[in-house]
């Protein structure tokens, strides 16, 4: 008898699936409020995750340690993290006002507490998307620390491996480690990890903090001994969600404040009228355009503009920055530093004040609204507030939303960092939900400026750590012509539409446009997102396209 043919399903359906069973687990696992990583209750999730085996957590599903994805979470994670049996997430729930000092990761804007030697409180203000990427940054960890607990571990006893009991002399001897001391632990270390010395001598500085030079170590150990306590005291790790944020969630408490905050300065600063702009971007960009060259003028004469936007981008050149960010304050910019939890600051651009500005009358003059960057599903809650009409003694004002503009950074699949990437849809992962558009940026605006740029559909991702080459490869290859993945597009794109086409909240013809600049390249090894930051090369694509706006939004004048 003939066997029948049985459909095999590509690595690209695995993966699909994959994240499809990640994205439900997670929400299950909130509404149930806890569960133990390494238990059955978080299983799903760790298979799901070793199938998916993400880019950015590299060998993940292999025996050896990854040490680039380790580092890549340890920068979104706070402090002390791996030395905490028990992780609370929990809503912006008053621990500002405790004597608890709050930790905020290198790379991610969050408040952090460590409430006790054991317990290490989130709080979440941005969303699911941020519940989403610190499930899945905690997982890759506790699989990574089992990972070294099966190296090390002898047997069901808890004897443990000879380069172990040296690592922990290290971590256990008081006072500052000397440089024989640091490589003895390292060479031990590397042992274990499946590394040779030169890898964890490469990495190890990178990991360090003010806080502990000697931070890899410290990681290393803690993530092991606590693998090691689940397996032989069956002593589990620990995540809660509390009460609070599990009734908060989705309700747009955070960013029903912000955008409130907003409406009223503008109320207060009669330009409520006006008609207002939108862009969702950094915050050094649209004000280093505007008011550098005014700031700057005798380093305008002698350098180009790109060069001196170099220097702004630059930490090191305080000076600098602050002369700019005084001529703004003092030419029509307000800044609103976010007080409502949303990590989202404000500024305001009244473009009558500019100077050089000759027209007569301001109330038609444009009035720029520079947002910074949302998170994941935070772009939809946080866009739906600010385009709802604004109510002050029972009376309702509708904004005169003449535009919105996003410039953001995405990966993209067809070309290189510093890339742009024009799209003309956004299409939500893991659906069939997509959102095309008329984009008012085109790609023959950028024809003389000597940089890549493509266009097409847009993927918006559940979380950038949990891409993969094989999805990606068929979006990009299939009929989806996708050039590039972000988190934000079709979130902020779903408030866009339903305020202009069915709340009719503000007017149906809105201009909107969007744009992304290439921060990594996925399905490019050596160019992923943990293979490091932008470095200067992001000033060219995050100006050119400031430029963009800015014509169009001043052309209006």
């Amino acid at each position: 008898m003939k066997s029948l043919n049985t459909h095999t399903r590509t690595r690209a359906q695995e993966s699909s699936g994959a994240i499809e069973r990640m994205y439900i687990t997670m929400r299950h696992l909130f509404n149930r409020g806890y569960y133990k990583p390494m238990g059955v209750s978080g299983e799903t999730l760790r298979e799901a995750l070793l199938i998916l085996r993400p880019e950015i957590y590299g060998s993940i599903a292999e025996e050896k340690i990854e040490l680039q994805g380790l580092l890549y979470v340890m920068d979104r994670l706070p402090y002390g993290i791996e030395e905490c049996r028990f992780v609370n997430l929990t809503s912006d729930e008053g621990y500002k006002k405790s004597h608890f000092k709050a930790i905020i990761p290198a790379k991610r804007r969050r408040n952090c507490y460590r409430i006790d030697e054991e317990q290490m409180n989130i709080e979440i203000t941005r969303g699911r998307s941020e519940i989403y990427d610190i499930l899945t940054h905690l997982t890759f960890l506790y699989i990574e620390s089992h990972k070294i607990m099966k190296q090390v571990l002898i047997n069901d006893k808890g004897d443990v491996i000879r380069d172990w009991k040296k690592l922990e002399e290290a971590i256990l001897k008081k006072g500052e480690l000397s440089q024989n001391d640091k490589e003895i632990a390292l060479t031990h270390t590397a042992n274990f990890l499946g590394r040779t010395f030169e890898e964890v001598n490469e990495i190890y500085p990178k990991f360090a903090c003010s806080e502990d030079e000697n931070r890899f170590l410290s990681i290393i150990y803690y993530l092991g001994k606590f693998a090691i306590e689940e397996v032989i005291d069956d002593n589990k790790r620990i995540i809660t969600f509390s009460p609070v944020l599990r009734e908060r969630l989705g309700h747009h408490i955070h960013g029903e404040r912000w955008a409130l905050d907003i409406k009223r300065t503008l109320d207060e600063k009669g330009l409520l009228a006006r008609p207002l702009h939108i862009i969702s971007a950094n915050m050094h960009s649209v004000m280093n355009s505007l008011y550098a060259p005014i700031a700057l003028a005798s380093e305008f004469k002698k350098k180009q503009p790109l060069e001196i936007f170099e220097s702004l981008s630059k930490s090191t050149n305080v000076k600098l920055r602050e002369k700019v960010t005084k001529t703004a304050l003092q030419n029509g910019m307000t800044f609103i530093e976010d007080t409502s939890g949303t990590n989202i600051d404000v500024q305001i651009v009244d473009t009558s004040k500019l100077p050089g500005n000759t027209t007569a009358s301001a109330d038609s003059q444009p009035v720029i609204i520079v947002m910074d960057y949302a998170f994941g599903e935070q772009a939809y809650e946080s866009m739906d507030e600010l385009l709802k009409p604004y109510e002050k003694n029972k009376t309702r004002y509708f904004l005169n939303v003449a535009s919105i503009s996003i410039m953001g950074k995405a990966g993209i699949l067809e070309g290189g960092k510093g890339d742009i990437m024009i799209p003309s849809a956004h299409v939500f992962e893991g659906t069939a939900d997509n959102y095309p558009f008329k984009n008012k940026l085109k790609k023959s605006m950028f024809e003389d400026d000597d940089v890549h740029v493509c266009t097409g559909a847009m993927i918006t991702v559940l979380g950038t750590s949990l891409q993969n080459r094989d999805i990606l490869k068929f979006f990009h290859n299939s009929t989806w012509n996708v050039i590039g993945l972000e988190m934000e597009g079709a979130h902020y794109h779903k408030a866009i539409q339903a305020a202009s086409k069915i709340r009719s909240s503000i007017n149906s013809n809105v201009a909107v446009r969007y744009a992304y600049y290439a921060s990594d390249n996925p399905l490019e090894t050596g160019s992923t997102l943990a293979s490091g930051g932008l470095g200067t090369t992001g000033v060219k694509p995050t100006y050119l396209i400031t430029d963009k706006i800015l014509k169009q939004i001043l052309s209006k004048n």
